[in-house]
């Protein structure tokens, strides 16, 4: 007997992901393995080009139309779009448009390496001239002989005719013969001229553009003043040593903030008037270190400016405090700046001082 064969289900894998996947109709995107799985490519990178490949055309894909949609900063998605325009994902050029303005075209590409092949190929035949026909020589045609013109008779105007001179007749004897040379003009044939054959239309070269004038853009905006670094209205010696505690253990909790001393030195005045102004330092240290940009070249430009912009606002006035005082006569609790009796006392006091009227 032959053996029945079973068809058992795929076992799972024992570790790894599992796919469950559903078949998708509509609300999909195909992207290519090129991009989701680049080694070189980090995985902010290869998201946001995800992203970018699924929206349609026209749609904006600035740094800060991007940063208005996504938790990143602009500096960690600038630094994406640098990795996909690095790696040929994605192309950005500046072209002028109406009213004397630049605008940012951008490209996006799911195949880098067959689009740089298609440029290639559409630069060599731009440099290559086109090959122009040679003229065609057509077969000259013949023409016919010129007649003359017959004068134009112009009405009521007869043209006069001349009498011809009538020949003079010799009368020579039959014996002597004479010989009479008599000169014939010959009217010299006039030179034919052979039409001149028909040359094919062969359009001018174009002559090469001749560069006009660089155009310089319009300066951008002018850059605001630096913040100037905050200080303390009422510095003390705890206070600055408290900051200075603060910026030296900021490798802890920050690797990438390593100060030397020379840049913690002068950051002190800053931190010094956070913590002045109520701050805590597990939030001072929050608030200059949290998302720093990638890579971050400048640890200690990057604290100064942050310290300058983020300061928060100083502590309200505290409203002044009056003491209590016990009043001399009741030995009552009173507030008052000075010490005395209280108000019903003095009064009383004032009472006792007046004249009796009643007995008068």
């Amino acid at each position: 007997m032959d053996t029945q064969q079973v068809s058992a289900p795929p076992r799972a894998p024992s570790a790894g992901v599992v796919h469950i996947n559903i078949r998708l109709t509509d609300g999909y995107t195909i992207v290519s393995n090129r991009l989701s799985q680049h080694r070189g490519l980090s995985l902010l990178a290869i998201g946001l080009g995800t992203h970018i490949q699924s929206l349609p055309d026209g749609w904006r894909v600035g740094i800060k139309a991007l940063a208005a949609v996504f938790p990143e900063s602009e500096a960690r998605i600038a630094a994406a779009l640098r990795e996909l325009e690095q790696h040929g994902f994605l192309r950005r050029t500046r072209e002028r448009v109406g009213g004397g303005k630049l605008a940012t075209r951008t490209e996006s590409y799911n195949h880098p390496e067959a689009a740089a092949r298609g440029r290639m190929r559409e630069c060599a035949a731009a440099q290559v001239p086109e090959a122009v026909p040679a003229p065609e020589v057509l077969p000259a045609v013949a023409t016919e002989p010129m007649t003359a013109a017959e004068p134009v008779r112009v009405p009521g105007r007869e043209p006069v005719r001349v009498p011809e001179p009538e020949p003079v007749r010799v009368r020579v004897p039959e014996s002597e013969p004479v010989r009479v040379r008599v000169r014939v003009r010959v009217p010299e044939p006039e030179p034919v001229r052979a039409p001149e054959p028909l040359r094919a239309s062969v359009p001018d070269p174009v002559p090469a553009p001749v560069p006009g004038p660089r155009l310089v853009p319009t300066p951008a905006a002018p850059r605001k003043p630096r913040l100037p670094l905050p200080a303390p209205q009422q510095p003390t010696e705890a206070l600055y040593a408290a900051a200075a505690d603060l910026l030296a253990g900021l490798p802890r909790a920050a690797p990438l903030f390593l100060l030397s001393e020379e840049d913690a030195r002068g950051l002190v005045p800053g931190v010094a008037a956070w913590l002045e102004r109520g701050a805590r330092p597990d939030a001072v240290r929050a608030a200059i270190t949290d998302d720093p940009p990638v890579p971050l070249r400048h640890p200690a430009k990057l604290l100064r400016h942050r310290l300058a912009a983020l300061l928060p606002p100083p502590l309200p006035a505290a409203v002044p405090v009056v003491p209590l005082q016990n009043c001399d006569d009741c030995d009552r609790a009173f507030r008052s700046s000075v010490p005395g009796c209280c108000q019903e006392c003095r009064d009383a006091r004032a009472y006792a001082d007046e004249p009796c009227l009643i007995g008068a």
